[in-house]
């Protein structure tokens, strides 16, 4: 602590008075002292009170705003729940918002996208499609008068749309399928999926060579043993058996997925019999009953094959069983009204 300098130079001061002059000094320095550590002090709690204020207000005033954005339908609140992937959500918001501004593309855009997303995902088929056909109508009005860069976009989804249409109704979409996808890839959209669908659309339509190509360019992109399969398939249905064959050895050695496995031995099997390779194709298709008893298919190409080895009698045992596991498999019941 700093003591207050007292001048000496006053002759005959007596000791006392010097005495209260230092104290008073000393006393006076103590309280200006005190009185700027109190200033300092009231203007840090002054300035801390305004900070909490100003926070409060600001939490406040953002929550205010937030709810007044998601309290009714907007497009503030449908691009939240985009981003939250909540699709059910943004089919209804998006839907509300047409029922206000019909020609309104942005909200036209996100319905389609989520009765899309809604559609693949339906475990029952009528509200499957159901789902698919809002999502065809509402990206192809979209399409109508979307801005240049995102075309290739809804076209894309709306190819992927037709495809997946194509999979829940009796009826033929694949075309459609092949020329939205084809349309986005020449607009310069890219997506690694693209490759396979336009194989499997191709197959749908017995494209075969255009499927293979397809598939192939898709395996550059992402191999998968279901790439594989259909791949093995459409080289058997253009009797290319060999080149059939590579591709199921590389599912039955390589594949975890027990039904793809069982599926590559079924064709495999298939081809056998076709080369007249009986014993190698009754072993292929043992080999998928000993994995799954109750595997129909396996037990018909059975008794095809004790057919075309003259065995009419184990043959007809194996197509009744077939038909024990699925009443209405429609070749045993051709084979067994012969």
């Amino acid at each position: 602590m700093v003591m207050p300098i007292i001048s000496v130079s006053e002759p005959g001061l007596p000791f006392h008075l010097l005495f209260l002059k230092l104290f008073m000094e000393y006393s006076i320095e103590n309280t200006n002292r005190y009185k700027r550590k109190s200033k300092l002090m009231r203007n840090a709690i002054i300035v801390l009170c305004i900070c909490i204020v100003l926070a409060v207000v600001s939490f406040f005033s953002y929550r205010f705003v937030v709810n007044r954005l998601y309290a009714h339908p907007s497009f503030h609140l449908l691009r939240h729940q985009w981003e939250s992937y909540d699709y059910p959500a943004v089919y209804e918001t998006s839907h509300s918002l047409l029922e206000r501004a019909p020609f309104n593309n942005t909200a036209r855009t996100y319905h389609g996208y989520a009765a899309f997303y809604l559609g693949v995902s339906a475990l029952d088929t009528s509200n499957a499609q159901g789902y698919l056909d809002e999502a065809i109508n509402n990206l192809r009005i979209a399409l109508m008068s979307a801005k240049q860069s995102l075309v290739p976009q809804l076209e894309y989804m709306l190819g992927k749309a037709y495809f997946y249409k194509n999979t829940v109704s009796s009826y033929y979409y694949s075309d459609l399928a092949i020329k939205y996808l084809k349309q986005a890839r020449e607009h310069g959209y890219k997506a690694d999926d693209i490759p396979e669908y336009l194989g499997l659309s191709y197959a749908a339509l017995d494209m075969t060579m255009d499927s293979i190509t397809s598939f192939t360019e898709a395996l550059l992109a992402r191999e998968s043993d279901a790439l594989l399969l259909s791949i093995a398939e459409q080289y058997y249905k253009i009797g290319q058996h060999a080149a059939a064959e590579q591709y199921l050895f590389r599912v039955i050695k390589d594949c975890d997925d027990k039904n793809l496995v069982l599926q590559s031995r079924m064709l495999l099997g298939t081809i056998y019999t076709d080369e007249e390779k009986y014993a190698e194709a009754e072993k292929e298709f043992l080999s998928i009953l000993e994995e799954d008893k109750n595997f129909a298919d396996a037990y018909y190409e059975l008794g095809a094959l004790y057919e075309k080895q003259g065995d009419i009698i184990k043959a007809r045992a194996e197509w009744r069983r077939a038909l024990r596991i699925q009443v209405n498999h429609q070749k045993a019941l051709k084979k067994l009204s012969e």
